[in-house]
């Protein structure tokens, strides 16, 4: 008897609990993500929640929409505990690497993107609402892309190369150049002095790599590089200028 007025006062302080919160409470993990975009998400999908109780709906709604796309998403998860009613949301979004200006050959026009890791293009409104947000706090080098020689293969070397750079070294680039043979040169600031460097279409992470080291050098010997020519990377040519 005693076991069974128990289990009904525990019934009834479930019942009570559930009564209190008719609405779904939850919780966002934003990452990197924009919190704008992404919270937006979060609301629709909330109030989904609350009709059916169903993750499977969310789910759903997510592909159907394509909102990963659509909201800058890299991957997400979503937990519920039917207990408290707490919904809890977790979003990842990619790093961006590069600005993109892509354009045509023989036409004034352009368009412009942000490539980042993984080697997609995002519309460059994802820069703005990652400002927004003080979640990027420094240029992005700028990529120089002829729509005709744009490819995903090309941009996912790139990506990746941007990528495993050190950020201390990738905030010295503002631009990288490819042309149709995917030679690569490099527009660098090194002590606030342009610097031209030449890079080919080959071998260009064991070329940065040496090129880290190279500038790391001069910036100790307080030299200032015009040029660095590493197209053949048994053979670097440097021209400096004055030292400083």
């Amino acid at each position: 008897m005693k076991y069974f007025v128990l289990s009904l006062a525990l019934i009834n302080i479930v019942w009570s609990y559930s009564s209190a919160y008719k609405k779904v409470r939850y919780k966002t993990y934003f990452g990197s993500c924009p919190t704008k975009v992404v919270g937006t998400l979060t609301l629709k999908l909330v109030k989904l929640f609350e009709k059916k109780s169903s993750l499977k709906d969310l789910k759903e709604y997510i592909i159907k929409n394509n909102s990963e796309d659509k909201h800058y998403l890299s991957s997400y998860d979503i937990n519920y505990d039917p207990l408290t009613k707490f919904l809890k949301f977790s979003y990842k979004c990619p790093e961006p690497l590069l600005k993109v200006q892509i354009f045509k050959n023989n036409e004034n026009k352009s368009y412009s993107a942000v490539l980042v890791d993984g080697g997609k293009l995002f519309d460059a409104v994802y820069e703005v609402l990652l400002r927004a947000d003080n979640k990027l706090n420094y240029e992005l080098p700028t990529l120089v892309l002829p729509i005709e020689e744009m490819n995903k293969s090309l941009l996912g070397d790139i990506s990746y190369l941007v990528k495993n750079l050190p950020l201390g070294f990738r905030k010295k680039i503002s631009e990288i150049i490819t042309d149709e043979k995917n030679n690569i040169t490099l527009i660098m600031s090194v002590t606030d002095k342009p610097v031209s460097v030449f890079v080919g279409n080959d071998s260009w992470e064991l070329k940065l790599t040496k090129l880290q080291k190279l500038i790391s050098f001069m910036e100790e010997k307080k030299k200032i590089p015009i040029v660095i020519n590493i197209t053949n990377i048994k053979k670097v040519v440097v021209k400096f200028s004055d030292t400083l």
